[in-house]
Parts: C-alpha cells; sequence; structure tokens
C-alpha cells in the first residue's frame, strides 16, 4: 500500500523482524492518530488565525508605522539632530574657543617672547661659548697632566685586579674541575647509566606482566561480553528501533489520510447541517421579508420623513423671515423709514454691465451694456 523509499539499501527480513513489525505498527498507529489530528486541527486554527487575525493586526500596524510611528520617529530624530547641533556649537562656543584663543594669543606669544628667545639667546651666546671653552681645557688637563698618570695606573690596576684572578682560573680551578670530572663525575654518571637501565628493564617487565593481566582480566571478558551479549542485543534494538522509524512514517501519513477525511466528512456536515439551512433561510425567507420591509415601510418612511423634514424647513424658513420683517418693521417704526431705492427699468434686449469693468458672463443673444448707477443719474 505504502512503497518504501528509493535510496533506502533492502536488508534481509527474518522472523524477528516479521514479529516485530506488525504490533510495533498497530501500536505507533494508535498513538500517532490523534497526535495527527490534533496537529491538523492546531495547522488549521493557526491559518485561520493568521488570516482573520493577524494579517490585518499586521496591516494595521504597518499602516500605523509608516502614517504614524515613522513621521514621529523621523521628527524626534531631526528634533534630537537639532539639539545635538545646537549644545556642539554651543559647548565649542562656551569651551573649545575661547581656550584656543587664549592659548593661540596669549599663552603662545608670551611663552616665546618671555621663555623662547631668551633662553635660545642665552644658549647661543653664553652657554654654547662656555661650553666649547671647558671643553678645550679640559682636552688640554688631560693631554698635559693625566695620560702619563694614566699609564702607570692602569699597569698598577692590571697587576691588583686582573692578574690574580687569570692564575687563580688558569692554575687552580681548571686542574680541580678535569680532575673532578675525570675522577668524580664519570664514575658516578656510568653508575647511575647502569643503575636507569635496570630500572627500565624492570619497567618493561612490570608493564607486559600487568597488559597480560589486563588482557586476561579486562579485555578478554569484555570482547566476548561485546560478541556474545551487546552484538546481539544492538541487532535487536537496531530493528526495533527502524521498525519503529517506518511504523511512525506510515502511521504518519495514514493519520494524515485519516485527518483528511475527517476533515472532509465535518465539512460536508457542517455545510449540510448549517450552509444550506442557513443558505434557504436567508434566500427564501429573509431576501423577500427584507424586500417588503424595503417597499412596505421603509421607502414610504423614509420619503415621509423627508417630506416631513422639508415641511419643517419650510416652515422654519417662513418663520425666521416673519421675525426679520417685524424686527426690521420695529427698527423703521423707532428710528424712521430708509430711503427706497427707485426701480431702474433696463433695455429688453441687453445685458447691463458695470460701467466700464469687464463684461460679466451674459445670457446668450444678449449684448453687455455699461450700467449707469442711480447717483450718476441724479
Amino acid at each position: 500500500m505504502y512503497p518504501e523509499k528509493a535510496d533506502r539499501r533492502p536488508d534481509p527480513e527474518g522472523c524477528l523482524t516479521a514479529a516485530i513489525r506488525i504490533p510495533v505498527r498497530i501500536v505507533v498507529l494508535i498513538v500517532v492518530v490523534p497526535v495527527r489530528l490534533l496537529w491538523d486541527a492546531l495547522a488549521l486554527c493557526g491559518t485561520f488565525l493568521g488570516r482573520v487575525l493577524l494579517r490585518p493586526l499586521g496591516r494595521a500596524y504597518d499602516w500605523f508605522h509608516e502614517h504614524v510611528l515613522a513621521p514621529v520617529g523621523r521628527g524626534i530624530a531631526r528634533m534630537a539632530e537639532a539639539v545635538a547641533t545646537a549644545t556642539w556649537w554651543l559647548c565649542k562656543a562656551v569651551l573649545y574657543w575661547p581656550w584656543l584663543g587664549l592659548w593661540r594669543y596669549v599663552v603662545v606669544p608670551l611663552a616665546v617672547h618671555l621663555i623662547a628667545n631668551p633662553a635660545a639667546w642665552l644658549y647661543r651666546t653664553v652657554l654654547t661659548p662656555l661650553g666649547r671653552g671647558l671643553a678645550r681645557g679640559a682636552a688640554w688637563l688631560y693631554a698635559r697632566l693625566l695620560a702619563p698618570l694614566g699609564r702607570g695606573t692602569r699597569l698598577a690596576l692590571w697587576a691588583v685586579l686582573v692578574w690574580p684572578w687569570t692564575a687563580l682560573w688558569r692554575y687552580v680551578a681548571v686542574p680541580l674541575a678535569s680532575v673532578t670530572y675525570r675522577y668524580l663525575l664519570t664514575p658516578l654518571g656510568h653508575a647511575l647509566t647502569w643503575l636507569g637501565r635496570g630500572l627500565v628493564r624492570l619497567g618493561k617487565g612490570l608493564a607486559t606482566g600487568l597488559m597480560w593481566l589486563g588482557k586476561v582480566l579486562l579485555v578478554i571478558p569484555a570482547v566476548f561480553f561485546y560478541r556474545w551479549v551487546l552484538a546481539p542485543v544492538g541487532r535487536v534494538l537496531a530493528v526495533v528501533g527502524r521498525e519503529i522509524g517506518d511504523a511512525l512514517a506510515v502511521a504518519w501519513r495514514v493519520a494524515g489520510y485519516l485527518s483528511l477525511a475527517v476533515g472532509r466528512a465535518l465539512k460536508w456536515l457542517a455545510r449540510n447541517l448549517l450552509g444550506r439551512p442557513l443558505r434557504w433561510f436567508y434566500r427564501d425567507v429573509c431576501t423577500p421579508v427584507g424586500h417588503v420591509v424595503r417597499d412596505a415601510l421603509w421607502r414610504p418612511a423614509k420619503k415621509a420623513a423627508v417630506e416631513t423634514g422639508r415641511a419643517v424647513r419650510a416652515a422654519l424658513a417662513s418663520a425666521r423671515e416673519t421675525v426679520r420683517r417685524a424686527r426690521r418693521d420695529a427698527w423703521h417704526a423707532l428710528v424712521g423709514g430708509e430711503r427706497q431705492p427707485e426701480p431702474v427699468n433696463a433695455i429688453r434686449g441687453q445685458a447691463r454691465n458695470l460701467g466700464g469693468a469687464a463684461p460679466q458672463q451674459t445670457l446668450p443673444g444678449m449684448v453687455a451694456e455699461a450700467e449707469i448707477s442711480l447717483h450718476k443719474r441724479g
């Protein structure tokens, strides 16, 4: 039913493999099927959650970051940069430039004119000639007085310090060392060499005996235990592990098929038990009722509300006009009537224009004519 992998090396199967395979696959299938169903359910919930919640949240966060956080961050960064620049220039103006001007225009000129130039003049004019004179006097004194005295002093020091130690080294230390090496150190070295060779031979014998004892007590029992106990157990465990792995793979695939079948069955049940009744109820019940409510109640109510609103607005406008006229009549009665403008009869067939100004938009077939105000007419 499930083909094996093509790259797997075929191994000889015996009765032990056949006896282990079927129980292991049954147990693993019983254990894996609930795990695979739970895994598929969690994966489906995760997909639904990501599609319904996480993606909209991600888009909202992207929009919020692009239109809110990023501009605010850029503004804060620019503000911080401006503050840092201002602080830098302020610190430079307060701490750096005054000290730089003090060093450049006060300390350095004072040091140059008060210390360096006098010291250079003193060295060049006084110390250099004085040093040259002292050197020439010392050379003359050494050549005339200390040189003859120095030859006798060197011979005396050589006789006191060098010759005794040379004689002691040549005639005492060298012969004594030669005698010590020949008659003491050489026999002692030969004796130590013989003793070392004996110890090496003894160590080799002890090592050979210990190796033989370890071989008899440790290696041979370990080889026997590995060959007759661990190797068979390891082969059995390897067969069991391989079968468990194959059983897990097969059970995972079978559980996938079962999960797919269960999902399809649940989908079919939900579609037939919920989807179709709800669709029928919406299409055959809610839609006609909604149309009846819309045509019989909503539209007449909306029309009546619109007409009522218009009537109310007209009544309010009429009331405002009445109040405005009453207030104007009361004002005229208290203060006095204002001058009524005389009516002006326009020439038929022409459109009026404010004298000399740019012509306004006129009706088709009408010629613009300059308008003369009542004040100019007298």
